[in-house]
């Protein structure tokens, strides 16, 4: 019965996640999920999809409905009050919320995208010891007791003595029926990663563009955590002189003014020579901007620091442009005429929201 009760679950599972995959760019076009975003796990919302449930007896306990009262009776509000709007023929839309960790999250989008797992560059001189819960025991403190292999023991001794019914399925673990987790210490290669976004968000970058870099930095942020459990993320805003937010900032900063493109770039250039050690560190900086720089002069100034001072030293360099009805979009093409032959300049035009998956896949599809 447990066993079928957990293939269900799996199954179950697996149908949510087909489901997920078949509107990912759905879900990447908006900035729905974004906020539903915890520590370790992302709720989506999912429309026509029954979860399984328990239902209660209903001779035997209370609920809704149940209690004193005539049918038709009001629950609550005005007895008096008439509801508002014309009676509908057409069934309405549910949705429940779903819960995915950021690893399976990852997993559905490299299915759908196709993306090659990340190579990161060798770190194998770099180790932490972990402890890692390797088995079951019939021993051990209370604050490890495994309550579902418990469980399961005692289920197997209710049927093997013919105690158990099915009819009422009543299971009363004993001291003899609880099993404890056990460990041991590992020792596991590190590897450090860190992602540097950075953003224009002078006057030509309106609401729309940043919005579009919000859900795309997500997304990128879910992929990478997905190889690196430790990565550090920072993140750069730049009008004519560059800065330091953290992400919230990020996101929300409204500014004005002119672009000067190379103040984020020798920003970034120092914050990876003061702090990441690119030998020891697998890098990778991200600029999202409408193409419009102040001159032509501060264009050759971002080709002389992206091609002696980052390249040399980052994973690779991804650059985004976001189309704006403001900006000239130059810059890109001085990239593509740069850096044509450059592995790892990688570069990305996102039209709207409708490009996003694509861009990502532009982005990640090299497994750098």
């Amino acid at each position: 019965m447990v066993e079928r009760i957990e293939k269900d679950l799996g199954r179950f599972k697996n149908i949510v996640k087909g489901k997920i995959r078949q509107n990912l760019k759905k879900y990447m076009s908006t900035g729905e999920m974004i906020g539903r975003k915890g520590k370790d796990l992302v709720s989506i919302p999912m429309p026509q999809i029954d979860i399984p449930h328990f239902r209660f007896d209903e001779k035997k306990n209370g609920g809704v409905g149940q209690g004193d009262g005539e049918v038709g009776d009001p629950v609550n509000g005005d007895p008096d009050g008439e509801g508002k709007g014309q009676a509908g023929e057409n069934e309405g839309q549910h949705s429940r919320e779903v819960e995915l960790t950021i690893d399976e999250l990852a997993e559905i989008m490299a299915q759908e995208l196709e993306l090659p797992n990340i190579k990161p560059k060798g770190k194998e001189n770099l180790a932490t010891e972990r402890t890692k819960y390797s088995g079951i025991s019939n021993i051990g403190p209370n604050s490890l007791r495994h309550f579902k292999r418990t469980y399961k023991e005692a289920l197997k001794r209710q049927i093997s003595t013919g105690v158990y019914n099915s009819k009422n399925p009543i299971i009363v673990p004993i001291k003899n029926d609880t099993r404890y987790r056990t460990w041991k210490e590992v020792v596991k290669p590190e590897t450090n990663a860190v992602v540097i976004f950075m953003m224009d968000v002078s006057g030509s970058m309106e609401d729309e563009q940043k919005e579009v870099v919000r859900i795309e930095t997500f997304w990128i942020d879910t992929w990478l955590r997905s190889h690196y459990k430790e990565l550090k993320t920072r993140y750069v805003v730049h009008d004519t002189v560059a800065k330091e937010v953290d992400r919230e900032t990020f996101f929300s900063l409204k500014e004005s003014g002119g672009t000067i493109i190379s103040s984020a770039y020798k920003f970034c250039s120092n914050l990876i020579n003061q702090q990441y050690n690119p030998d020891e560190w697998n890098i990778y900086p991200f600029h999202f901007s409408d193409g419009d720089n102040w001159s032509d002069k501060d264009n050759n100034e971002c080709m002389n620091i992206l091609k002696n001072e980052i390249l040399p030293h980052v994973n690779m360099f991804c650059y985004g442009q976001v189309e704006s009805r403001y900006g000239s979009g130059k810059f890109i093409k001085e990239l593509e005429k740069n850096f044509k032959d450059e592995e790892n300049m990688i570069l990305s035009e996102i039209e709207n929201k409708e490009a996003i998956m694509q861009s990502i896949k532009t982005f990640l599809g090299k497994g750098k």
